[in-house]
């Protein structure tokens, strides 16, 4: 009897703190999630936490006025320093309830009822799930949902992907021009979107209070954390020519291999011939933006200067004309970096060797018969 009222106080404390959603909070349910949140660039959104975003706001012209106007994607939810810090929370996406699309950029939607988390469960899509204590003759009570909060399957963009377009679809700058974008025909789709290639179904039970095989991974696959899981949607592959030899990269994204306009993807080649390894040149892809033919930061942009990055679902035919001879082995790795290493320096970033990094997407090796 004690154990049952001791649980019973739990809950309503639980429940009466609903509205102040965090990650300690949350992990009382959802331990495995909120370990992967914990590394992810969404818990990480801040100028405090995340220094590249810090390094472009300290160059920023509204930083001595103290306009933050990114607050709204990378600390939604701040009301206090401490909130600053956190940046995006749990609830910051799961209380999306719709989106607003604009010119400048789209707006989220945030639900105003109370103690409702907005989720996706395949088979559960008309379902809501609201908590409730019930008492049967004998007297024994039974609860049914969440003591924390009330869950809502049928927001049809928690399945598309469309939640993710108000913060990830685009950003206009004060010259009305599009500094960053996401094709939109990403959230379309239930079966292939933002959600199901970005938070990949992983081993591991969502919640501790009933018990599944896998979950979302809640880590969010990216440039930034764990790139592997999103090498199964580009692909390499290769074809002698008669001036050399040809290395296709087929990217089966719904948007650019890379959407940040910081970013800097590579084709890096090396032939093995006699054991000897021969460099072969390198190949890059970016998308530039400035202003009368010259790169410059996101605010003063009002043209793409170069654009050689790979396109939504575009197979890229790369081409070397290295002649090759039979025994002879190729292998080739396609990567990136986080930050052009052109763009350090401006950045004050130029001693980071985290950033100086050149990360593998795919590698492949191909034998010359």
């Amino acid at each position: 009897m004690k154990a049952l009222i001791y649980l019973l106080a739990l809950t309503s404390l639980l429940f009466a703190n609903a509205d102040k959603a965090d990650i300690v909070t949350c992990e009382k349910c959802h331990p495995i999630i909120a370990a992967e949140f914990e590394s992810s660039m969404h818990k990480k959104s801040s100028i405090y936490e995340d220094k590249i975003h810090k390094a472009v706001w300290d160059l920023h012209p509204a930083k001595e006025k103290g306009d933050y106007k990114c607050a709204k994607c990378h600390t939604p939810n701040a009301t206090t320093q401490e909130e600053k810090h956190a940046g995006i929370t749990c609830i910051s996406c799961h209380t999306i309830m719709d989106v607003e699309k604009h010119a400048k950029a789209n707006k989220n939607i945030y639900t105003d009822k109370p103690k409702t988390f907005y989720s996706a469960e395949a088979g559960r899509e008309s379902e809501k799930v609201i908590y409730k204590t019930t008492t049967s003759w004998w007297g024994n009570k039974t609860t049914i949902g969440s003591a924390y909060h009330d869950i809502d399957y049928t927001n049809e963009k928690f399945y598309n992907g469309e939640m993710c377009m108000g913060c990830h679809s685009h950003k206009q700058n004060s010259h009305q021009f599009d500094v960053c974008t996401t094709d939109e025909a990403g959230a379309q789709d239930k079966k292939q979107n933002c959600i199901t290639c970005h938070m990949p179904k992983i081993d591991g039970t969502a919640t501790t209070v009933r018990l599944s095989k896998q979950h979302a991974f809640h880590g969010f696959a990216g440039a930034r954390v764990k790139p592997e899981l999103l090498s199964i949607y580009v692909d390499l592959d290769f074809k002698e020519s008669a001036d050399g030899f040809e290395v296709t990269i087929d990217n089966k994204a719904p948007h650019n291999l890379m959407t940040h306009p910081l970013r800097v993807v590579q084709l890096k080649a090396v032939l093995i011939r006699d054991r000897k390894q021969i460099a072969l040149p390198t190949h890059s892809f970016v998308k530039v933006i400035g202003k009368e033919g010259k790169p410059t930061m996101p605010w003063l942009a009002t043209e793409v200067v170069k654009d050689t990055m790979i396109k939504a679902n575009e197979k890229r035919v790369v081409s070397f004309d290295e002649q090759l001879k039979s025994g002879d082995k190729v292998e080739v790795k396609l990567g990136f970096y986080i930050v052009n290493p052109k763009v350090l320096k401006k950045l004050n970033l130029d001693g980071d060797k985290e950033l100086k990094k050149f990360t593998v997407l795919k590698g492949k090796s191909f034998n010359v018969k």
